[in-house]
């Protein structure tokens, strides 16, 4: 894995970062490109990632056998027990990113959404506070701009900026006109709320339930459309590639149904990846379980560029179910989210003793930008040795609390505890993804015919750090983005129908025997524990250079312990199974969040750390993985990586 600090400003420095052995971690400033006027511009996020980051790769990579010669490879049996169809656009992931493409797609071909769950199942569904757009007349684009980029810690790519909150308004009006449904004022007009680190209000909700409101609509649209087809409860195993040349072309993925234990390979002409985060790499987050990074690790282990992933965004309000007056009987799968419209609304952090700490740290108090809010109470809890704080609302009006948070309320009194007129306990949880693969202006990464939204895509808009509700914007703008580069190259590509016999065939172990694959599956679960402990104690919201060591050399040897008892218990490298694979991706998104935050001296936005802890003006570059072929371990190989012959 090469791991660097990509430069805007005349010169391109990437490094090697890997590992050497157990616990050894190698640096070494392998090169540097001097760029002419031209080519700094197309270094930019905004102008040419595919093509610079393919010349890019053209130094770094070794060419191999043009894919086309494959074509002549004839049919092999290695597809028994699996299937194989053919669409012109997979999409994988079915929050609003991939419904929004989905649709737009279909009107010009056939479209597969493959999703891990059931299609409702996604971070969007999740999603409380909003959508953040300037649909007011005392708000400007300006202002969204500077909102977004003073959050981001001048991290932005300022044109992905511009074209997202300047393009957001619109994707809004569609949403309405297919139906999403959004709370309106008294005087008829959309209502709008604000939350920390916007200067105006423009929070278009539902409630405190606006992504299952827009989920609703969009699914709604799909199954109505006869051009999509949905596949429910198919797990994305490994993306599938080949050579052209110097370029690595996407031609589908194989899939794990979850539910019939079969292989599935989806042969397409344009792929698009918006699979959602890689929140249980930690063990408390808000994302829903099928969040396991998924999307990131494939597409690493497919060769496209990852960027910017130490930036991993803890909301700083989740509910603490230890302070509960009635205690949940199971742990849960996934934090329950307390919205940043509670603070948004006037809502109050206190600690145990009742002092309102929040103004001791930011002139902004409760409406600070997350990363803030996540350090600050980060720092009460250690002060005073505790599990959570208190965010209080009920000094508001008990009407209004229970109209704009019926959800929370409804939760909370679940368990004994009336928001109206009780403070809510609240602790920090992994959230958001700010880093993934690294995408250009219209979701376009350097593998031809792959396409990314949403918050596996790493854009430029969140710099390092995401501005509150600006990510169902994100995911709505290069959904919408994406799609005429995608019609333009499934015009252009042909659906060759011995393509799958192009790849070996991922194979479900059941020759193990069931024994066996109990034993793998404790192993496995007790393994994920621990690596999500590492996570949280060594690189979570304050961090150092000695805890990210010791995070990197813990992981490389929890890896390759379980990587050994996999093996030494039967298990070959083309077996699937659904937790070994999430454990697969967990893994690797692990190393790349670690990785990245080895590699950025100074703190920024989400990423704090006691050795380096001023930014530095010299710095503000975003982090850049570049494809490696040195892949050592099973989480960072491609299946099927090399065709049939």
């Amino acid at each position: 894995m090469a791991t660097g600090i990509a430069a805007g400003c005349g010169n391109l420095y990437y490094g090697t970062i890997g590992c050497r052995g157990q616990g050894c971690r190698q640096a070494s400033w392998i090169s540097s490109l001097k760029l002419d006027g031209s080519s700094q511009r197309e270094l930019s996020w905004s102008h040419g990632v595919s093509k610079f980051l393919r010349l890019q790769r053209c130094n770094l990579l070794p060419v191999s056998e043009n894919w086309k010669s494959l074509k002549t490879v004839s049919a092999s049996s290695c597809l028994r027990g699996g299937s194989t169809k053919y669409f012109d656009f997979a999409v994988i992931g079915s929050g609003v990113a991939g419904l929004r493409y989905a649709l737009e797609v279909a009107k010009h071909g056939s479209v597969a959404v493959i999703t891990k769950a059931e299609p409702h199942e996604s971070n969007t569904n999740y999603a409380q506070g909003g959508v953040s757009a300037v649909l007011c007349p005392s708000d400007s684009v300006e202002s969204h701009m500077q909102d977004t980029i003073v959050a981001g810690a001048y991290l932005c790519d300022e044109e992905t900026v511009r074209v997202v909150c300047t393009e957001g308004p619109d994707r809004i009006r569609e949403l309405i006109a297919m139906g999403a449904s959004f709370d309106h004022g008294e005087d008829g007009n959309l209502h709008l709320a604000r939350e920390g680190g916007h200067s105006h209000h423009r929070i278009v909700h539902a409630a405190d339930m606006t992504g299952r409101e827009i989920e609703r609509a969009l699914l709604e649209a799909v199954v109505n459309d006869p051009n999509i087809s949905v596949f429910e409860h198919h797990f994305a195993i490994d993306l599938l590639t080949s050579q052209d040349g110097p370029d690595t072309v996407c031609h589908g993925v194989d899939t794990l149904n979850n539910e019939t234990q079969e292989v599935v390979r989806f042969i397409s002409k344009v792929t698009l990846l918006a699979s959602g985060g890689a929140g249980h790499i930690y063990p408390s987050t808000t994302n829903p379980p099928v969040a396991t990074g998924d999307g990131m690790a494939m597409a690493h282990r497919a060769q496209a560029v990852i960027s910017n992933m130490e930036f991993v965004q803890f909301h700083p309000t989740a509910l603490a179910d230890e302070g509960l007056p009635i205690k949940p009987n199971k742990t849960r799968e996934n934090a329950f989210l307390i919205t940043e419209a509670v603070r948004g609304d006037g809502g109050i952090l206190y600690n145990l003793g009742m002092e309102r700490f929040m103004p001791l740290y930011d002139e902004r108090a409760e409406l600070a930008p997350r990363d803030v809010v996540a350090r600050s109470i980060d720092d009460q809890l250690k002060k005073h040795n505790k599990k959570y704080v208190l965010l209080d609302i009920s000094h508001k009006p008990r009407e209004k609390i229970l109209s704009h948070f019926p959800n929370i309320a409804a939760e909370c009194l679940k368990y004994g505890l009336d928001i109206t007129r009780q403070p809510i306990p609240v602790v920090p949880a992994a959230h958001y993804m700010c880093g993934g693969v690294r995408a250009g202006l219209q979701g376009e990464t350097n593998v031809l015919g792959l396409y990314v939204a949403g918050e596996v895509a790493c854009t430029g808009l969140h710099g390092a750090n995401r501005l509150a509700s600006n990510s169902l914007l994100e995911a709505l703008v290069f959904a919408r983005r994406a799609v005429q580069p995608s019609i333009d190259h499934m015009k252009n590509a042909n659906l060759d129908l011995s393509a799958s016999s192009w790849w070996t065939q991922p194979v479900v172990p059941e020759s193990l025997g069931s024994d066996v694959m109990l034993s793998i599956l404790r192993t496995t679960r007790e393994v994920r524990k621990e690596l999500q402990s590492i996570m949280w104690k060594y690189v979570g919201i304050v961090r150092s250079t000695t805890r990210l060591r010791t995070a990197e050399r813990r992981i490389s040897e929890l890896e390759a312990e379980w990587e050994t008892y996999l093996f030494e218990h039967g298990w070959e490298q083309t077996f699937v199974g659904l937790e070994a694979l999430e454990m697969r991706n967990l893994f690797c998104c692990a190393k790349l969040v670690v990785s990245s935050a080895l590699a950025r001296h100074e703190s920024r936005g989400l990423h704090y750390t006691i050795d380096f802890p001023h930014v530095e003006e010299s710095k503000r570059l975003p982090t850049i993985i570049f494809p490696s072929l040195v892949n050592s371990t099973w989480s960072s190989r491609q299946l099927h990586k090399l065709p049939v012959c």
